[in-house]
Protein backbone atom coordinates (compact mmCIF):
# COMPACT_ATOMS: atom_id res chain seq x y z
CA UNK A 1 0.00 0.00 0.00
CA UNK A 2 1.13 3.29 -1.07
CA UNK A 3 1.31 5.89 1.81
CA UNK A 4 0.05 9.39 0.32
CA UNK A 5 1.74 12.17 2.19
CA UNK A 6 -0.86 15.31 3.65
CA UNK A 7 -0.54 18.21 0.85
CA UNK A 8 0.28 20.56 3.58
CA UNK A 9 3.72 21.68 2.74
CA UNK A 10 4.11 22.99 6.59
CA UNK A 11 2.94 26.74 6.09
CA UNK A 12 -0.19 26.73 7.65
CA UNK A 13 -0.81 30.50 7.41
CA UNK A 14 -4.66 31.34 6.87
CA UNK A 15 -4.38 34.66 5.05
CA UNK A 16 -6.44 34.34 1.87
CA UNK A 17 -9.66 34.09 3.25
CA UNK A 18 -9.82 30.93 5.16
CA UNK A 19 -7.27 29.11 2.39
CA UNK A 20 -3.67 28.59 3.68
CA UNK A 21 -1.07 30.63 1.68
CA UNK A 22 0.84 26.96 1.49
CA UNK A 23 -1.37 24.50 0.12
CA UNK A 24 -4.65 26.53 -0.42
CA UNK A 25 -6.73 23.75 2.00
CA UNK A 26 -9.03 25.44 4.62
CA UNK A 27 -9.31 24.38 8.12
CA UNK A 28 -12.30 21.76 7.09
CA UNK A 29 -10.46 19.93 4.03
CA UNK A 30 -7.57 19.70 6.65
CA UNK A 31 -9.90 18.08 9.08
CA UNK A 32 -11.20 15.55 5.95
CA UNK A 33 -8.23 15.15 4.37
CA UNK A 34 -7.15 13.65 8.05
CA UNK A 35 -10.20 11.39 7.82
CA UNK A 36 -9.43 9.78 4.52
CA UNK A 37 -8.08 5.96 4.82
CA UNK A 38 -7.79 4.85 1.36
CA UNK A 39 -5.33 6.42 -1.08
CA UNK A 40 -7.24 6.84 -3.71
CA UNK A 41 -9.75 9.26 -1.81
CA UNK A 42 -6.79 10.64 -0.92
CA UNK A 43 -5.66 10.97 -4.50
CA UNK A 44 -8.71 12.41 -5.90
CA UNK A 45 -8.23 14.92 -2.59
CA UNK A 46 -5.01 16.42 -4.02
CA UNK A 47 -6.48 15.85 -7.51
CA UNK A 48 -9.37 18.87 -6.10
CA UNK A 49 -6.91 20.57 -4.45
CA UNK A 50 -4.94 20.91 -7.55
CA UNK A 51 -7.69 22.19 -9.30
CA UNK A 52 -8.53 24.19 -6.72
CA UNK A 53 -5.23 26.00 -6.07
CA UNK A 54 -5.57 26.45 -10.22
CA UNK A 55 -8.62 28.64 -9.99
CA UNK A 56 -7.22 30.44 -6.67
CA UNK A 57 -4.09 31.60 -8.43
CA UNK A 58 -0.70 32.09 -6.58
CA UNK A 59 0.06 28.50 -5.62
CA UNK A 60 2.87 27.47 -8.20
CA UNK A 61 4.73 26.74 -5.29
CA UNK A 62 3.26 24.24 -4.01
CA UNK A 63 3.66 21.42 -6.66
CA UNK A 64 7.20 21.51 -6.02
CA UNK A 65 7.28 21.41 -2.30
CA UNK A 66 4.56 18.39 -2.39
CA UNK A 67 6.81 16.37 -5.03
CA UNK A 68 10.23 16.94 -2.57
CA UNK A 69 8.11 15.94 0.46
CA UNK A 70 6.39 13.22 -1.60
CA UNK A 71 10.35 11.92 -2.47
CA UNK A 72 11.15 12.37 1.40
CA UNK A 73 8.70 10.62 2.26
CA UNK A 74 7.98 7.97 0.06
CA UNK A 75 10.30 5.46 -2.01
CA UNK A 76 7.82 6.14 -4.92
CA UNK A 77 6.47 9.24 -6.36
CA UNK A 78 2.77 9.77 -5.85
CA UNK A 79 2.18 13.24 -7.41
CA UNK A 80 1.55 13.64 -10.92
CA UNK A 81 1.01 17.09 -12.94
Amino acid sequence: MVKIPSPCIGVCKFKRGDHCIGCSMNRDQKKIYKSLKKARMKQAFIKMLCAQQQALGDYGHWEKAYSLKCKKETPKRVFET
